[in-house]
């Protein structure tokens, strides 16, 4: 497949460019687009054979659901059935990086659900994306731009390594914002149910919903036969063909474990910015300063792809925290290393 690739920088000026892009949906191609999280493969999510091309264009396993992307929140209602807390949630975080699963209508054929009865929902807030989905007139069924498993992509550039010739066109609409996938909930009986953790973090949705709980397969591995709920859940994810190791410890003994580790075989690091200069011999990826999460959520995948780029022999990287955005990172980074943890 020849890939056309497009690069928007005025909405306005090149709406006849994002037009043609709408036609290619229309027709049941494929399309990757920007939004304020990761950059997205979309395909019109109303149509049986979109989601079979998005599925084969990643790599993906079809029982790994997709997710739509909708102009307005008030669309959800062609698509999904809503409720009051969906509105809630949609008047506090939409357009934005949420994500919100509901009981799926029969417009949303299964296999874009991956064969669940519920639907992701969300409104982006990346300019490109919500003219682009305007202009389609249906929702944008797409998971990340990238073949299934490596690093999400948060530039056009990252999508191309992945994904050019195996989609129609490509979108350039800057480097995304946030660098992680949004949050995604399910609205249970009782309250909230967090699946995936992103940039709207649990104290964010405490605001709005007094009972959220997390998710068991946040921190852990599912069973083998245990069906995903959303995407991100059950498979091995965003990881770097090189093995990913997350080192648990204070920050001395972390850095003594690198140098010692250094000496013995070609190591690449995701550092903070303060251990720069204490860390020798070895491939360095400054991600951020320690306390700034916000920066590392930006840098993570496009450093985990730099590292990938690298002869190193194995990766590093700190265990993020548990609590805030630190939730987020830690669940993107268990993923990309298997689970693999060393305390020090």
């Amino acid at each position: 497949m020849n890939t056309e690739h497009i690069k928007i920088t005025d909405i306005v000026a090149e709406e006849n460019d994002l037009a043609r892009a709408a036609s290619i949906l229309r027709e049941g191609g494929l399309v990757v687009f920007p939004t304020e999280t990761v950059y997205g493969l979309g395909g019109d999510a109303t149509r049986d054979e979109a989601a079979k091309k998005i599925y084969a264009a990643k790599g993906r396993p079809s029982d790994n659901p997709l997710i739509i992307h909708i102009a307005n929140p008030a669309d959800a209602e062609a698509y999904a059935v809503t409720n009051e807390l969906y509105y809630r949630l949609a008047k506090a975080f939409m357009p934005g990086p949420l994500t919100v699963i509901l009981p799926r209508k029969e417009t949303i054929p299964t296999s874009t659900t991956g064969g669940l009865d519920s639907v992701a929902v969300r409104c982006p807030a990346h300019p490109v994306a919500h003219k682009l989905i305007e202009l389609c007139g249906f929702p944008i069924a797409a998971p990340s731009a990238n073949l299934s498993g490596k690093p999400s992509p948060t530039s056009a550039a990252h999508v191309a390594q992945d994904m050019d010739g195996r989609v129609d066109m490509i979108i350039d609409g800057g480097e995304s914002e946030i660098g992680l996938e949004s949050t995604i909930v399910k609205i249970a009986d009782d309250g909230l149910i967090l699946l995936r953790p992103g940039g709207i973090t649990c104290d964010a949705l405490s605001l709005v919903c007094d009972n959220v709980t997390v998710a068991d397969a946040v921190l852990h591995q599912l069973a083998e036969n245990e069906r995903p709920l959303s995407p991100g859940m059950k498979y091995r994810h965003y990881a770097p063909t090189a093995p990913l190791v997350l080192l648990s410890g204070n920050d001395a003994d972390v850095l003594a474990y690198i140098q010692q580790e250094t000496a013995a075989r070609k190591c690449a690091v995701l550092c903070y910015n303060e251990e720069f200069d204490a860390l020798n011999n070895c491939i360095l990826f400054p991600i951020g300063q320690k306390n700034d999460l916000a920066s590392q959520a930006h840098k993570l995948f496009a450093a985990l792809r730099d590292a990938d780029g690298t002869d190193a022999e194995i990766i590093y990287a700190h265990l993020p925290p548990q609590s805030g955005l630190g939730l987020a990172l830690y669940n993107r980074l268990i993923r990309a290393a298997a689970h693999t943890i060393k305390k020090v």
